[in-house]
């Protein structure tokens, strides 16, 4: 609209039912009249609701790790699904926890199930990339996370 009087942008505001909204207000320590003060007209309810709306989304999306469990007697079959699975999970851009379960004598042989998880990285290396190798998580339990390449 251009330079507007003050009591002018007003009353436009006012007959189009919106706010008159300063887009640049004077900050402590700096000249009050170092310009015109720019306005802009808008519904400032709904600008507001928009602006929380976009911060409730932002908050969410950091989490974005699913997880596929193991067990070092997985038979082939299901290990392909759990591969499929986590292909799935990697295509839409999350992170994936790959963890392997040990029970009873089974972590006697922990090295089985660590020899396990380096296969499943390694039928999936063209869509992922590991972001931390197998490492133990507790007593009885190895982790592995894939990130999408």
């Amino acid at each position: 609209m251009g330079v507007v009087d003050i009591q002018e942008a007003l009353r436009i505001a006012q007959e189009r039912e919106l706010d008159l909204v300063e887009m640049n207000p004077v900050t402590p320590g700096s000249a009050p009249s170092s310009g015109p003060r720019t306005c802009k007209l808008m519904d400032f309810g709904k600008f507001r609701y928009q602006q929380t709306k976009k911060s409730r989304g932002q908050k969410k999306a950091p989490n974005r790790q699913k997880e596929v469990k193991l067990r070092p007697k997985t038979e082939e079959h299901d290990f392909q699904v759990k591969i499929d699975r986590a292909k799935r999970f990697l295509e839409k851009g999350h992170k994936v926890l790959v963890s392997m379960q040990f029970r009873g004598r089974e972590m006697v042989h922990i090295e089985l199930g660590t020899d396990l998880l380096f296969r499943f990285a390694e039928l999936l290396e063209d869509c992922a990339k590991v972001e931390k190798a197998p490492s133990r998580s507790g007593r009885n339990r190895v982790d592995m996370i894939l990130l999408a390449r």
